[in-house]
């Protein structure tokens, strides 16, 4: 097994926590974006009922754009917190094979 240093692990930690709210922020932001964003594109619709304008801007490029940006954004958030949790998970096990190796030699003496 390699060794592993944990102080990388928390290093890791550190150095992402931010990665990872700001792409959690974007995310949000494009959601809570995303019905201003149909509104208005309903609204230079140049269709007269509900139905028809919701149909034109769900159409529209820019309604389709904010959706395949919050899917990236969304991808982007859930892969840095599953390295974040990998990197907790190395740091526990670090510390559960070092408590395991001190109890071994007291065990041999």
């Amino acid at each position: 097994m390699r060794e592993i240093d944990p102080n990388k692990c928390i290093d890791f930690i550190l150095e992402n926590a931010g990665k990872y709210a700001d792409a959690q922020k974007v995310t949000e932001q494009l959601e809570l974006f995303r019905p201003s964003l149909k509104a208005i594109l309903m609204k230079k619709s140049g269709e007269q009922t509900i139905g028809a304008q919701e149909r034109e801007a769900a159409a529209s490029e820019e309604y389709i754009n904010n959706g395949i940006a919050i899917a990236e954004a969304n991808a982007l958030a859930v892969k840095l917190k599953w390295e974040l949790e990998a990197a907790k998970l190395r740091h526990a096990n670090i510390q559960t094979l070092e408590v395991s190796a001190r109890n071994q030699d007291r065990i041999l003496k």
